[in-house]
């Protein structure tokens, strides 16, 4: 798909709104049996929401990018924000790069991670497909707008409990709803492959 981009959708807010953060806490410090925080749930809109709306995205798939920039506006201004859905965000890997940003999202503070992950997937060909650049290091830059240092940056594409984590979810969805492709939205319980418009996200809504 030949998509087009604007400039950095979300860069120049996150820039303004964020202070550097702390250093990371690695899995290792949480004692046995306790769930890391960093894999809670990423969610918008009322936990009692009659629609329940999963997505599983990748950040390196123009699919999901042209989702994201077409009709995800629609959908949180009229849907989530109104609170008829509740909506869960989900990464599927798909690649290293893929991994090593769903790593970054999930290790900024919840509040971060909607503007970050608008901002990766707005901005896809400038880091993700540059070849004039190294991809990881652009991710780094987006890193450091979302106010992540390079240190805090460093050790969470390298944390393997992470990773792990969240190779296990996406294992999980894709025996359960045989998930194979993305964007796979489920919706009330039930999946539904490919890039949604906005008139066929509704369509599968109750009430």
């Amino acid at each position: 798909m030949q998509l087009t981009r604007r400039s950095l959708l979300s860069a120049s807010a996150l820039l303004a709104s964020s202070a550097a953060l702390p250093a990371l806490n690695s899995s290792a410090a949480y004692a046995a049996g306790d769930e890391d925080p960093r894999m809670a749930p990423r969610a918008l809109g009322p936990d009692d929401a009659k629609n329940v709306v999963e997505e599983w995205f990748s950040f390196t798939c123009p699919h999901c990018a042209a989702f994201a920039r077409e009709d995800y506006p629609d959908i949180k201004a009229k849907l989530i924000d109104t609170g008829k859905i509740r909506y869960v965000f989900h990464e599927f890997p798909r690649d290293k790069l893929d991994l090593a940003a769903a790593c970054v999202a999930r290790s900024l503070p919840p509040s971060r991670y909607e503007p970050f992950i608008l901002a990766l997937l707005d901005s896809q060909k400038q880091w993700a497909f540059n070849r004039q650049a190294n991809p990881q290091d652009e991710l780094a830059k987006m890193a450091a707008l979302a106010g992540m240092p390079r240190e805090a940056f460093d050790k969470a594409i390298a944390d393997t409990a992470l990773q792990n984590g969240l190779l296990a979810a996406q294992t999980a969805a894709e025996e359960r709803f045989n998930i194979d492709s993305t964007p796979t939205f489920i919706v009330n319980g039930v999946a539904h492959p490919g890039e949604l418009t906005y008139a066929q996200f509704t369509a599968l809504l109750t009430g």
